[in-house]
């Protein structure tokens, strides 16, 4: 990434599939982790930065679309307290008075202690299940940062895992979802230098290293719980008695023995190379703290340690006077302090302009020193002057070039950020950025100045001090990677480890085969100290190289060291190293140390191999990557056996949610809702760059002009499900929350009126396995649940979230409710005393039917909204058949198709869809007509097929389409169909075209208004005639068949269907079918229209 970032800034650029080779070759050198990444093709950065603008400017304008502003406004809801006395860790009370309205507060109140409390989530309860069967299923939680609060990415991470979590315990596999934090060494460490700068007017320097991680760990101790909390109220189902700290004793262990091992093996070596550096921080930092700032001209930006604003995004050109000539060679640069570390200038070796010149020598400046001008085909002859300066200690592509070459390497920038001593006393100690200035005032002086402009750049920041990095070389420790990284291609080419969505797999291959080593130092305090120690022999003197040793202990390290070097231990003189292992080295190791590695625990016997990784997808390389790598070499296994990758999160303008935008949002606000003062406030206290904070507050003034309302965990869980996660990045809006909390009510309403009509039987409900539909209707609602349930099945195992939530989500709204209890009122209340027996038999089954679909929609609901089917469960237990296997919905059986083969009518499926067709085409009539109360006589119009499909659902379409009585004709009726009329519907009626074979007379009723009704079929007429007489025009050229090519004649329709020519025929006959009726109908309308 670095190497891209400065590239954008020089006149270098690498040319072609040189760029691979040079930022990949020799991948053993100790290089920084990023180089790997330049090989990647992201979108190009100009565009990104394109898109950000006018997203930004979106937001800023008036102009700004109010649609979605629209979409989010509410109004508070009445809020229900759960007010029982129930003490914590107790089963709630459901005996109670069913509140009138959902409210998540009274809902999500008690459970979770009780499920954590009675030990639902270990796998240990896995024995005491019904339906158990011999499967594991374990993974391990993201380590959130300690430091840090879980935003709406995390949300969606939470959602996912612990969807599968539950749905795997309920099929009656032993789960182990281990939860954990990440001790974030980088992070931690800032907040709590900040902290003690803040209160106690302390830095770091100030205290002993000892002191300052008693520092931390009491921050630690103190706020480190707040992550947990919102795990807990998200509903995860982790086993918390195996809680995973990466800085605990245990997996301290693990981490020093990981480091120890691979030394032996000689994958971890110390050496010297450029890393990315935080000068604020004085420590090298990884890719993933490296933020990108994109500078299209010249900006003023504030940097952390000066009083003035520094300039970037311009390139200043200088020339070299050339040794023993009169000409000199012009080079560019965006980094002017950067020269006093030049050692040679490159120029390519076909460019005419420098042949004259291969071989001599340049005079520094200001140093005095010969630069060598050297050929190099990686320089680019047409950007700048194609000539370019070699800074080897302060750039990733000329340490490559210093390599090949064997240039000196000269640091002039110290870890502190000043000029070093060989930049000449008028520089030393002098800020970087300070001397940029100096250096171009000397430049001018010599007259060696040749002008500035502004220039396209991207500068990496680092994320947690606002620090400009700076590329330094340094002494540091190094995995080797690519062996490792071979053999995470080969398990994934070979089937062993499967990466979804498949898509990743070719980034995965591309990424691998390029990779560096990786450097796991980190100068820092916080975190695991690197167990390996400098060795002072006897006789010991400063001009020594440098000798290492390692240990699992200072004594092991001494004994090593004695062996290694022939000495008596006590004649050895050893100093740990005082750096820190790089966050993401313990992080790689967390699938197997989490289960007491190295030693071999139960645990670890039987959990591991993970049964999955799920987590963001921009992670694969920075986390996912490594674990593969680590666990593969250090356990001789992979450690899942699957990768689950997700998409981002990003706010509804497209931005990608990022604490430095200022739109991230907390979770708990969306559950508990927040005011738009509290959410300005957290972005007033963030440390946000002017415009950014601008953005940022006029964003959430637009988007939650009254707040956040409160949604609930249930409706938040459910909405973040309900996306595709394996494809395009996820646009969450509270609208769609708000939407999924409406849903929460709709099942709510839908247990009051379940609850009134089995409180009304004097007959227990039948068992599921005995409970046989009598209706069509039932027969119907049945087979939709079975359907609904195979479904569910074959999305879970893909992991296709989103079409299981889609697929319960229409079966509860659009089938159970819409139709199925719509179509029931009338049925339960219904009092025919002639048939009063046959009733009752209905009555009862109809009961039945409906308590089993609302029970099993509430298991299947499970995984993913687990407070609000756990309450509705329990409130449906009274009334249940038998005794239930568990006392909770979250350890029943997950539904299963097997159970509901006898529910399974595919035919009444298949028929219902030309009744809901009817009974849509039958209101939009009574519409049409302006009919509310009234029920008018119906006439259907069909085949003989279709008059026996509506018999059959008569009293459906009667009920649901609000008609007094369904006449129905067919021309060519059959036998067996008695009540079928024999006379056609009555003329003079309106006329509703279902399909090509079927129409519906509906007879028009006084006091209809006519006018309005004439006034819109015409408009119908005047939008269909043109449509109709486009495709005429069309098709019925005589060249059409002929002369039109196949695929031509093949286009796709408004919708995207693709339409053959026989298809557009039939498309034609609907319309012209369409059109007559609406004439018919104008002339009925006119012809009942009074005359003056």
């Amino acid at each position: 990434m670095l190497l891209r970032m400065w590239r954008a800034g020089r006149v270098l650029r690498l040319a072609g599939r040189g760029a691979a080779r040079l930022c990949s070759s020799n991948p053993r050198n100790p290089a920084s982790f990023s180089s790997s990444k330049s090989n990647s093709t992201p979108r190009p950065q100009a565009e990104k930065q394109r898109r950000r603008r006018e997203r930004e400017e979106a937001i800023l304008s008036s102009q700004h679309s109010t649609t979605e502003d629209k979409a989010v406004k509410w109004n508070e809801k009445q809020k229900i307290v759960y007010t029982a006395q129930t003490s914590p860790g107790s089963k709630k009370d459901t005996s109670s008075l069913f509140p009138s309205s959902y409210s998540p507060e009274y809902v999500e109140s008690s459970w979770y202690q009780w499920w954590e409390k009675e030990g639902f989530f270990s796998p240990e309860q896995h024995e005491r299940l019904s339906h158990a069967v011999d499967q594991t299923f374990s993974l391990c939680i993201p380590p959130p940062n300690v430091t840090g609060t879980l935003h709406l990415g995390h949300a969606l991470t939470v959602a996912v895992e612990d969807s599968l979590v539950r749905w795997r315990r309920m099929q009656g596999y032993r789960v182990l979802w281990v939860p954990g934090c990440d001790h974030a060494g980088i992070a931690t460490q800032t907040v709590v230098e900040r902290r003690l700068l803040r209160e106690e007017g302390k830095g770091r320097q100030d205290l002993t290293r000892q002191e300052f991680l008693r520092e931390v760990w009491k921050w630690k101790n103190e706020k480190g719980e707040a992550i947990y909390y919102q795990l807990r109220t998200l509903g995860a189902s982790l086993d918390w008695s195996r809680a995973c700290f990466t800085m605990d004793p245990g997996f301290s262990r693990a981490v020093t023995e990981a480091f120890v091992r691979l030394c032996d093996s000689g994958l971890i070596y110390r050496s010297e190379g450029l890393v990315n550096w935080s000068c604020a921080l004085q420590s090298a930092i990884s890719d993933i703290e490296v933020d990108s700032k994109e500078l299209s001209e010249q900006t003023m930006l504030s940097i952390p340690g000066y009083e003035n604003k520094v300039e970037f995004g311009t390139m200043l050109t200088f020339a070299y006077p050339i040794e023993g000539h009169d000409g000199e060679v012009e080079v560019s640069t965006t980094r002017p302090e950067t020269m006093l570390g030049d050692v040679a200038i490159a120029v390519h070796p076909d460019d005419l302009r420098y042949q004259a010149v291969h071989g001599k020598q340049c005079r520094h400046p200001f140093t005095n020193r010969l630069l060598p001008i050297i050929t190099d085909s990686v320089v680019d002859m047409e950007q700048g002057t194609g000539a370019v300066k070699v800074t080897p200690s302060h750039d990733h592509t000329d340490f490559l070039l210093s390599q090949r070459h064997s240039l000196p390497r000269l640091t002039v920038i110290g870890g502190d950020g000043t000029m070093t001593p060989a930049c000449g006393q008028w520089l030393e100690g002098v800020k970087r950025f300070d001397a940029r200035q100096l250096v171009v005032d000397a430049l001018v002086e010599k007259k060696l100045f040749r002008g500035k402009k502004n220039h396209a750049m991207i500068l990496p920041i680092c994320s947690r001090s606002g620090d400009v990095i700076e590329p330094l070389l340094k002494k540091q420790w190094f995995v080797r990677c690519d062996e490792m990284a071979k053999k995470a291609i080969q398990v994934v080419e070979d089937g062993q480890l499967e990466i979804i969505p498949h898509f990743y797999t070719k980034k995965w291959k591309n990424w691998l085969s390029n990779i560096s080593d990786w450097c796991i130092s980190r100068q820092l305090w916080w975190g695991h100290q690197i167990p390996a120690y400098r060795v002072e022999l006897p006789h010991f003197t400063e001009k020594q190289e440098e000798q290492w040793v390692w240990g699992r202990s200072k004594d092991e390290a001494r004994q090593r060291a004695a062996v290694k070097y022939g000495v008596k231990p006590e004649a050895i003189n050893l100093t740990q190293d005082p750096d820190v292992l790089d966050t993401w080295f313990s992080s790689g190791l967390f699938p197997f140390a989490m289960l007491g590695w190295p030693e071999q625990t139960t645990d670890l016997q039987r959990f591991y191999p993970n049964s999955i990784l799920e987590t963001g997808s921009d992670l694969i390389f920075f986390w996912v990557a490594r674990m593969v790598m680590l666990g593969t070499e250090l356990t001789g296994k992979l450690p899942f056996k699957q990768v689950l990758l997700h998409s981002l999160v990003r706010d509804k303008h497209g931005r990608k949610m990022s604490k430095s935008l200022g739109n991230v949002i907390d979770p708990l606000d969306v559950i508990h809702g927040v005011s738009l003062e509290r959410l300005q406030e957290k972005v007033k206290k963030g440390n946000l760059d002017p415009r950014e904070h601008l953005v940022a507050m006029e964003a959430q003034r637009r988007d939650f002009p009254k707040g956040i309302p409160e949604c609930g965990t249930d409706a938040l869980r459910f909405a973040l499900c309900s996306h595709k996660m394996q494809g395009e990045d996820i646009s969450l809006s509270i609208s769609q929350v708000l939407s999924c909390r409406h849903f929460c009510n709709k099942m709510w309403q839908t247990l009051r009126f379940t609850l009134g009509v089995l409180g009304d039987n004097t007959t227990p409900v039948g068992k599921l396995d005995e409970t046989t539909p009598l209706s069509s209707m039932d027969r119907w609602i049945c087979s939709r649940l079975y359907s609904t349930v195979v479904h569910c099945e074959q999305a879970f195992e893909s992991y296709e979230l989103h079409t299981v939530t889609s697929a319960l989500y229409s079966f509860w709204v659009h089938s159970m409710c819409d139709v199925y209890m719509e179509y029931l009122k009338p049925v339960l209340i219904r009092q025919d005393e002639v048939a009063v027996v046959q009733t009752n038999t209905v009555r009862q089954v109809a009961s039945s039917v409906l308590y089993h679909c609302v029970s099993t929609s509430l298991a299947l609901l499970s995984p993913f909204m687990p407070f609000i089917t756990e309450e509705l469960w329990q409130r449906l237990q009274p009334f249940r058949p038998e005794a239930a296997a568990q006392t909770s919905l979250c350890l029943q059986r997950y539904p299963h198709s097997s159970q509901l083969v006898h529910w399974h009518f595919p035919e009444e499926e298949r028929d219902f869809l030309l009744v809901q067709e009817v009974i849509r085409v039958t209101r939009s009539l009574r519409a049409q007509c302006g009919m509310t109360k009234e029920k008018p006589t119906m006439w259907a119009e069909c085949s003989p097929s279709q008059a026996e499909v509506l018999l059959r659902f008569s009293s459906a379409v009667c009920t649901l389409s609000r008609i007094s009585s369904l006449h129905i004709y067919s021309p060519h009726r059959a036998d067996n169909l008695l009540s079928v009329h024999v006379t056609p519907p009555p003329t003079g009626s309106l006329i509703g075209v279902v399909d090509h074979t079927c129409q519906l007379h509906l007879h028009v009723q006084s006091g209809m208004n006519i006018e309005k009704q004439i006034l819109q079929l015409s408009q119908s007429r005047e939008k269909l005639v043109p449509k109709l007489e486009e495709i005429l025009c069309r098709v019925q050229s005589p060249d059409y068949l002929t002369k039109v090519p196949a695929h031509v004649r093949q286009q796709t329709d408004s919708k995207g269907k693709f339409r053959c020519y026989s298809s557009t025929k039939t498309e034609v006959s609907a319309l012209q079918q369409k059109l007559k009726t609406i004439e018919d109908q104008l002339k009925v309308l006119q012809d009942t229209q009074p005359t003056e």
